[in-house]
């Protein structure tokens, strides 16, 4: 069992991981940070929420590479469009209002 220290919107974390997977598992730090800091500061946001605003973005990035079709294979070179971020926008208000209570 080995420990990576990885950098997340500005704090540290010590992790651990099996041996030979430390180099992996500071790349998927590196893309929660990246992750984190594409959503800005948000003001009256607590780091949780915001957090939680970017594991959401990442399963959904990864929800929709698994159910894409063969004809959509290929990325849109203008990257996702207006109406796919507003979708998932609209999604994330709603899980953290759900969240909030």
């Amino acid at each position: 069992m080995s420990n990576v220290i990885l950098s997340i919107g500005g704090r540290s974390y010590t992790v651990a991981c099996a041996a030979g997977e430390e180099k992996h598992v500071t790349s998927l730090g590196q893309v929660i940070d990246e992750k984190l800091a594409q959503l800005g500061a948000s003001a009256g946001q607590n780091e949780t929420r915001n957090l939680l605003f970017a594991a959401l973005l990442l399963a959904d990035e990864v929800h929709e590479l698994k159910h894409r079709t063969p004809e959509s294979a290929t990325p849109s070179p203008a990257g996702p469009s207006a109406e796919i971020l507003e979708a998932i926008a609209t999604r994330l208000e709603n899980i953290a209002s759900h969240l909030e209570g």
